[in-house]
């Protein structure tokens, strides 16, 4: 247990930095781990849609039930056969 804590301590403290910024000194890894992630988000296709499609597609579908709700958009009743 207390030997991975020391292995921890011992990579953070391999971080330059550490008396003129402090913790802040890890910025720079989490923009770039946070503009990694936006890349995958945008370009990486599981199936045949990106995050961005779904995010997209959902917006759109909740707009639409929302006019639906408000009685913007009246939808045509289905005559009995």
């Amino acid at each position: 247990m207390f030997r991975k804590s020391r292995n921890i301590q011992y990579i953070l403290s391999i971080v330059p930095g550490k008396r003129r910024f402090g913790v802040y000194r890890f910025l720079p890894i989490f923009f770039c781990i946070g503009g990694v992630m936006e890349w995958v988000m945008i370009n990486v296709r599981i199936g045949r849609e990106t995050f961005y499609d779904v995010y997209r597609r959902k917006r759109s579908e909740r707009e639409y039930q929302q006019k639906i709700e408000d009685g913007i958009i009246v939808l045509p009743e289905s005559e009995p056969k």
